[in-house]
């Protein structure tokens, strides 16, 4: 007994220290076109982060100027923050005279510099050209140990999307890279859960009633609308199956 509860420490102590320890590179790229505002083909864009609660994070790219101030949700988004308009270590530019592709990244850190917790967030993006809102777009996307390839499909002014994570995960002990540890994490969590681990082919989440609540082949479910209470994750890998349990709380 005292093993097994030894080993549900160890695991509950990886899972803390690799929540908000991955860093990496967040590479973005999109196609811009018009809006049918009367400037067109001239237009002004920002791309941005915000966290799964909608605060602003950081400013990715900014081809705007003295209209920016026609970029509302953008604005909307930094203002709120304290910062309007904030483009610290972002790709700036004035207006743009054409549209084409625009390239940024993030590096997983908000606009103070500070690496931000792993969880779900949402890349904006914002065209106009007119003296108005034009198109905005959010992508959502899970920030994780995991390598993510991301392309959306095309909407308004935005198309040929692609984001992709490619990420370096510090701070892990090198007995869990060793071992065939299964983690996931964080737990307990609030409704969005990681797993991390080697090989993983398929995961099924249930109730401890048996109740089979998701099913997903990817390392990645959320629970955000189910009760707070205790499941089980069945974790299916080639070595067999794992069962953890976890608290929604």
């Amino acid at each position: 007994m005292y093993k097994r509860l030894s080993i549900l420490f160890l695991i509950c102590f990886y899972a803390y220290q690799i929540q908000a320890q991955t860093n990496g590179t967040l590479s973005v790229s999109v196609t811009t076109s018009s809006t049918g505002g009367s400037y067109s083909p001239r237009n002004i864009l920002a791309i941005w982060v915000e966290d799964g609660s909608g605060k602003f994070v950081k400013t990715l790219l900014a081809y705007a100027n003295t209209r920016k101030t026609h970029l509302n949700t953008w604005e909307a988004s930094t203002t709120a923050a304290g910062s309007a308009f904030n483009s610290i270590d972002a790709i700036t530019s004035a207006t743009q005279s054409s549209h084409g592709t625009r390239n940024c990244s993030w590096n997983g850190t908000d606009y103070n510099g500070k690496l931000v917790p792993d969880g779900t967030y949402k890349i904006w993006m914002e065209l106009t050209d007119k003296n108005s809102t034009g198109n905005v777009a959010p992508v959502t996307f899970i920030k994780s140990p995991n390598v993510q390839k991301l392309t959306p499909a095309a909407v308004p002014s935005f198309s040929s999307v692609s984001m992709n994570w490619n990420s370096s995960v510090t701070g892990i002990p090198s007995e869990m890279t060793r071992s065939n540890t299964i983690v996931v994490y964080p737990n307990p969590g609030t409704g969005q859960f990681i797993v991390l681990g080697e090989n993983i082919k398929s995961l099924k989440v249930t109730d401890l009633s048996g109740k089979i609540i998701f099913t997903s082949k990817t390392p990645v479910f959320d629970l955000s609308g189910q009760p707070e209470a205790i499941y089980l994750v069945a974790i299916k890998t080639d070595r067999g199956t794992v069962v953890q349990k976890i608290i929604r709380k």
